[in-house]
């Protein structure tokens, strides 16, 4: 088998790389070691900036995203009594879509076969070889069988702990990591949620966020200690606590039910640099995670390959290197810019175990100082809408 481009991994990062590349009319392969059904039931991001959904579109695969999606113009920030609506809209001039991930694993998913886009799922024991030659190989098992083939490239977008960043030596790459302290417990449950935009909300007792996937679906989170374990946590043990994290406001109003999906997600920032060894590149989780609270790590998935994407379609059409060779530095210059502000936020509102009185009241200070400058705000909205979403609004006004 011999394909240009060979994909390795099927989540946001490899299928939409994928679509891409196909829609170019370059030959790709995506191979995946999960099943369909378990990379698509992974409950993980719910926020679409603009430039995700526009890619989106761009791939012919909004329709459903725009019709079912919820539309959001600001979101909430709460600090006990005080409460904060930051306009996206009016400062930045867009906002944000709550879509979630497994629903824009399954457009991208239902799509391929139509768009011969070739998915191996359940691709056992995958190993890439001779990375830095002129032709990689890729080789692994299907069905017992032997599989190989022979390609121009290889993309890894199989997270941090794939095939892919482990194919590159300790000296071929640098690790930045930032661990913290403690983790998200979060929980599906089939109520209308508590308010029609997102709550961030910065509580003594820990940080919460009040979010949904659709107006009959709330996704709620608890900042919690990284070593909970999730039978400890009842239903009823999550919603007092909600109630007491979200305030009298928010917390009263909240409607209950038995959640379908609760799970603990611990939090970190790293980045691996550079995103390229030899003919092997990374995108995605392969390459950097940030922690949820920015709401960023789908959204960058989708900007590394989209920057990719572009740099394949000039070296096949135009013959030109150029975007391969800059492909790294321009990815780790907005990954950056994004982990500032994930890490930013994160400090803003969650609890750290060793803070002190000065830390404390540096979180109120710094509060303080969203709700009574403008400047601020702005640069909050432009962050959190993604910098790109917000320079290209501000170009075309």
């Amino acid at each position: 088998m011999q394909v240009q481009v060979a994909i390795i991994g099927a989540g946001p990062a490899g299928m939409f790389l994928a679509h891409l590349l196909a829609q170019q009319g370059t030959r790709v392969i995506v191979l995946e070691r999960q099943s369909r059904d378990y990379v698509q039931g992974r409950v993980r991001a719910g926020v679409l900036e603009p430039t995700t959904c526009d890619l989106m579109d761009a791939l012919g695969l909004g329709e459903r995203m725009r019709q079912e999606g919820l539309s959001h113009d600001g979101v909430n920030l709460q600090s006990g009594d005080q409460s904060l609506r930051i306009d996206l809209q009016q400062l930045t001039g867009c906002g944000i879509t709550i879509y979630g991930q497994q629903e824009v694993m399954k457009d991208l998913f239902d799509a391929a076969p139509e768009r011969d886009v070739q998915v191996e799922f359940k691709a056992a024991d995958v190993r890439l070889h001779n990375v830095t030659a002129r032709q990689p190989t890729v080789t692994w098992q299907k069905d017992g069988s032997d599989q190989q083939l022979t390609c121009d490239f290889i993309v890894g977008c199989d997270g941090a702990h794939g095939v892919s960043r482990q194919s590159i030596p300790a000296t071929g790459l640098t690790r930045h990591e930032r661990i913290y302290p403690f983790g998200w417990l979060g929980i599906l449950v089939d109520v209308p949620p508590v308010h029609e935009e997102l709550i961030y909300c910065q509580h003594a007792n820990g940080f919460a966020l009040a979010s949904m996937r659709s107006p009959t679906r709330s996704r709620y989170y608890l900042q919690c200690p990284i070593d909970t374990r999730i039978e400890d946590w009842s239903d009823a043990r999550f919603w007092d606590e909600l109630a007491i994290r979200l305030g009298s406001a928010a917390g009263g109003k909240l409607t209950t039910g038995d959640s379908f999906e609760k799970s603990i997600a611990p939090l970190r920032s790293e980045v691996c640099e550079p995103m390229r060894y030899g003919n092997l590149f990374l995108a995605g989780d392969a390459a950097h995670i940030v922690p949820p609270t920015g709401a960023k790590g789908l959204n960058l998935a989708a900007a590394d390959v989209a920057t990719l994407a572009r740099a394949f379609e000039r070296y096949y059409h135009s013959a030109s290197n150029d975007g391969l060779e800059q492909y790294s530095q321009d990815a780790l210059a907005r990954v950056w810019r994004a982990e500032r502000f994930s890490w930013w936020l994160t400090r803003l509102t969650h609890v750290f175990p060793n803070d002190d009185s000065f830390d404390t009241r540096l979180q109120t200070a710094e509060i303080d100082y969203l709700c009574n400058s403008h400047a601020a705000r702005a640069s909050f909205a432009e962050n959190y809408v993604g910098l790109a979403a917000h320079t290209d609004q501000r170009t075309q006004q």
